[in-house]
């Protein structure tokens, strides 16, 4: 047994998350499942982000204090988590006083360290707003890629880190007026110094993911520069070092360090508060990241930078699986443009159970990939619910008809032996997949074993054998059974509650997320004693496409109703 901490990225809570959001949250909490079904032990954190400047000006234009709406939207995503079957050990939030304490000690010990220093900066200023812009309210063009709409923090067509005085024609997004240079003094950390002890990490970890890799290791070669820690603005942790009253926390380094705050919240809460230097401190831990593509310098840069610059023996990232971008019916999903599908309004059109199975069969792993609504239908209807469910639903039927029960059958026919070698092998496929959290190829081997199951039934139709040799048409439903018995298993990280249902209709004992893989996932039933058979998913109407602009509105509709009036459009 091993022991994993496994996150993901924190929401940024100034509005309710759309599904690229959430597809982090879930892959983290369908791995560490996985993980504890493997026999691990298991901590998962994640939390919302509450500072910086976009949440102090939605608070501004809704005309509340930033902490109301930080409260009311975090409260929200609890709700729609829930509904979403996201169960991690800790969901913490920046602003607790937990965090912020554990981030200024923290930093002073960085700077204790040696690692920051301060200095004076030219930083744009928009004297339309009267403010510092932070570096996502500053855009122009990549002075590398050409770019137009990159931010002055980062480059989102190359990727490439930027200072907001490299970008070539600097507009203000908030009004499109071009700012001014000030002078302000901020504190910055030292990645220079640091460079060496993160090339020989990244060097050495065979796990990392090679796309992160890769990218992380060109930009290491090509120099790190200092990166400021501190920004001109009043929401955010009160940066802690001498003479920098007025400054806050960068709310990158702030919530990246939540990874290690919400941990240790965790064991303070469970009571295990002397347990943290065993997971946090120990290197045979192993941390698991799952972001977007676009926070991998964040996370496989300043982060452990961040860790090394402590000068305590933290754990560096084991794994750090980035996705690329999930588009929403070609476009990126943004607010302001109406553009995608959000949370609360996804669970208005079908369960929380169902959007965790899409989004793992979208989850864009390699490449971007189109979230569409015929492709959600088909996924639903077909593989939900033709694959999966018609499956379960003729053999408990079939074993129903017979009496409800099955034994063991004392000898097989050849055709259940080589039925049940195809299943175990399809099965230990999906298992691979998972270890490398390869989930959208799990899930293709989980469809290709109740596709094999369909095959099955009809090639040895025990419905007829049962008018005949009842004892071959109970070998049938006993082998095809054996197959349902591996689709729960497999269901588990992905549809834990239908997972649930599907153990309990086939009789299985105990909860079926306790089933650890290792000793159960292959070993058959030596009873089968069905409840009575109900359909395990509904269809989408025939007419859902056709519809779609109204189901899509009046989900909206909904959800706005349920949403806090603070957070209402």
């Amino acid at each position: 047994m091993a022991r994993f901490i496994v996150t993901a990225a924190w929401p940024y809570v100034n509005y309710v998350p759309h599904l690229g959001t959430i597809i982090h949250l879930i892959s983290a909490d369908v791995y560490a499942r996985y993980l504890k079904l493997r026999g691990h032990e298991v901590i998962s954190v994640s939390g919302s982000d509450e500072h910086g400047t976009p949440i102090e000006l939605e608070a501004r234009r809704k005309g509340v204090p930033p902490k109301d709406l930080t409260n009311a939207v975090h409260a929200r995503d609890l709700e729609l988590f829930k509904a979403l079957s996201i169960e991690l050990s800790n969901y913490s939030r920046t602003e607790s006083f937990f965090h912020k304490s554990f981030v200024k000690s923290f930093m002073l010990k960085l700077q204790e360290n040696g690692y920051i220093f301060e200095q004076e900066e030219l930083l744009p200023y928009c004297e339309r707003d009267k403010i510092f812009l932070p570096d996502r309210f500053v855009e122009g063009r990549c002075p590398y890629c050409g770019y137009e709409r990159a931010r002055g923090d980062q480059c989102d067509n190359c990727g490439k880190l930027l200072h907001p005085t490299e970008l070539v024609s600097p507009r203000c997004s908030l009004c499109g007026s071009k700012p001014v240079f000030k002078s302000t003094r901020h504190w910055y950390i030292d990645l220079s110094k640091i460079s060496g002890k993160l090339l020989e990490w990244l060097k050495s970890n065979d796990e990392l993911q090679e796309s992160v890799k890769e990218y992380s290791l060109n930009w290491i070669t090509q120099g790190l520069k200092p990166r400021s820690v501190t920004r001109d603005t009043e929401w955010g942790i009160e940066a802690p070092f001498p003479g920098s009253q007025g400054k806050t926390i960068y709310v990158w380094f702030d919530a990246l360090l939540g990874y290690v705050s919400a941990t240790k919240e965790y064991l303070e809460r469970e009571g295990r508060g002397g347990e943290f230097k065993e997971w946090w401190l120990n290197r045979d831990v192993k941390t698991v990241y799952f972001i977007g593509k676009d926070n991998i310098p964040f996370h496989s840069i300043i982060f452990p930078a961040m860790l090394i610059a402590s000068g305590e023996p933290y754990v560096l990232p084991w794994r750090i699986s980035a996705t690329e971008y999930l588009l929403y019916e070609g476009q990126h999903f943004s607010k302001s443009r109406r553009i995608g599908v959000w949370v609360d309004e996804a669970l208005e059109i079908a369960p929380g159970e169902y959007w965790r199975w899409v989004l793992m069969r979208l989850r864009p792993e390699l490449r971007d990939q189109n979230f569409t609504w015929s492709e959600f239908y088909k996924i639903v209807n077909s593989e939900l619910n033709d694959d999966i469910g018609n499956f379960v639903n003729r053999v408990l039927t079939l074993i129903d008809k017979l009496g409800g029960e099955l034994g063991k059958p004392q000898n097989l026919d050849p055709i259940d032996v080589n039925l049940i070698e195809e299943a175990r092998k399809t099965a230990y496929k999906a298992v691979e997949a998972m270890d490398s959290i390869r989930f959208r190829i799990a899930t293709e081997h989980i469809l290709e074993l109740a596709r094999l199951g369909n095959k099955y039934l009809n090639e040895r139709q025990p419905w007829t054998l049962a008018k005949e040799r009842r004892e071959d048409a109970e070998k049938a439903l006993w082998t095809a059974a054996y197959i349902i018995k591996l689709l729960a298993h497999l269901l588990t990280p992905f549809m834990p509650q239908t997972a649930e249902k599907l153990w309990n209709m086939i009789g299985g004992h105990g909860r079926i997320e306790e089933k650890t893989w290792d000793t159960e996932l292959d070993k058959p039933l030596e009873k089968i004693k069905i409840s009575k058979p109900e359909p395990l998913f509904t269809k989408l109407p025939p007419d859902f496409l056709d519809k779609i602009e109204t189901i899509i509105e009046e989900a909206r509709i909904k959800a706005l109703k349920k949403r806090p009036p603070i957070i209402a459009e």
